[in-house]
């Protein structure tokens, strides 16, 4: 985020222990490798790769130099690696007061399972989402990925910018530390106030909400497995949806009229509407629905989404080339400023792609002295 809005970001990463995406497929062509990580390049365009083996103790001191000349170092480590290193907020303060340092962990740095390992499907379980999101009376599925790592990330970001906005003040530097568990917690709230003021445990109950009658996915025409997603919150909302049907069995009588009775006869309810959303195209009674304001959408495929006329009408996606993945697209920001063109400026970097940029033209250090860090392995 921050590098699409111009800041110039580094990140360090070694050969001998490479970065989790980098080996997440999908790959281009198919073809595994360190730089051609479909994944790795969605999450680290606008950035420079920096090449230090940090177990080497001169690339310590490669790193000191960074850090004394930078303004905000992030990490990512279960708590005490960083110290083990020789980077805790200390030593790093000690170089550069004026630095903002953030660790983000599973459970924070302090506590009693502040050492926990995990990733986020850990963590989804941990916070609770796992119980959440499934068919009612079957097991847990989990949501889609490693979910609180992608909303974890923005709190981090805010925390960083705050940072930086009390450093103008003080002079002086921050340390952060956050909990991705806490961050992802965030968007539990209805769950753990329906529980504290009402006594209720929200678990699984596939996509059926309290507020909306229907609520869930339909199959369409067709042999492509198209489905649409359709909610209806009110009586108006209700009347629109069987007008655009053209059903009698929705729209005679009362069985169906009222809030009431269909939440009572749900399950009955989906299944009618089922088998006459099964004689439509998926984007037609998308469109049909939305028209008469009845709020649906398809259920968008990756390809869906590339083609999507409003999001090329946003910009969102970002045309990018890249030596070993070829021309790809990579997402933009969700939100846009008056003044300002986001990024990414350019595609994910290969492996220690700006190594010696950086050690010449920021750190200045001298092609011999280069030269003596490669021979030593310094840059792997």
């Amino acid at each position: 985020m921050l590098a699409d809005f111009g800041a110039q970001v580094i990140k360090i990463e070694t050969s001998h222990h490479l970065d989790t995406l980098r080996l997440g497929t999908p790959y281009a062509e198919g073809v595994p490798g360190p730089n051609r990580s479909g994944y790795y390049a969605a999450y680290n365009a606008g950035k420079l790769s920096m090449a230090l083996n940090l177990k080497i103790p001169a690339a310590g001191r490669v790193l000191q130099k960074l850090i004394e000349v930078s303004d905000v170092l992030v990490e990512a480590n279960v708590p005490g690696v960083i110290e083990r290193l020789g980077f805790g907020y200390d030593r790093v303060h000690n170089w550069n007061p004026r630095m903002v340092m953030a660790s983000h962990s599973l459970q924070g740095r302090f506590g009693p399972r502040s050492a926990h390992r995990g990733y986020g499907q850990l963590a989804g379980a941990v916070t609770g989402w796992y119980d959440l999101t499934g068919l009612e009376g079957e097991e847990p599925v989990g949501p889609y990925s490693a979910y609180t790592d992608f909303i974890s990330w923005p709190f981090l970001s805010s925390a960083i910018l705050v940072a930086l906005e009390m450093r103008e003040v003080t002079g002086q530097g921050q340390y952060i530390d956050q909990a991705q568990v806490e961050s992802s917690l965030q968007f539990l709230t209805p769950a753990l106030l329906d529980l504290q003021a009402n006594g209720r445990t929200l678990s699984r109950r596939g996509n059926h909400e309290s507020y909306a009658v229907p609520n869930n996915t339909f199959a369409c025409s067709g042999d492509d497995d198209r489905w649409i997603a359709i909610t209806v919150r009110t009586d108006s909302e209700w009347r629109s949806l069987c007008y655009v049907l053209s059903s009698e069995q929705l729209r005679n009588g009362d069985r169906w009229s009222t809030f009431a009775a269909r939440r009572s006869g749900e399950t009955e309810l989906d299944e009618v509407i089922g088998g006459l959303t099964k004689n439509w195209d998926a984007f037609a009674l998308e469109d049909a629905l939305q028209q008469h304001g009845v709020p649906a959408g398809v259920v968008a495929r990756a390809s869906d989404l590339l083609a999507d006329s409003q999001l090329a009408h946003r910009a969102f996606f970002r045309h990018l080339s890249h030596p070993e993945i070829g021309r790809h697209s990579v997402h933009s920001q969700a939100f846009r400023m008056a003044g300002i063109d986001t990024g990414p400026a350019f595609a994910a970097p290969t492996l220690g792609e700006h190594t010696y940029a950086i050690c010449r033209d920021i750190l200045c250090i001298s092609e011999e002295d280069i030269a003596e860090l490669t021979a030593e392995g310094v840059f792997e």
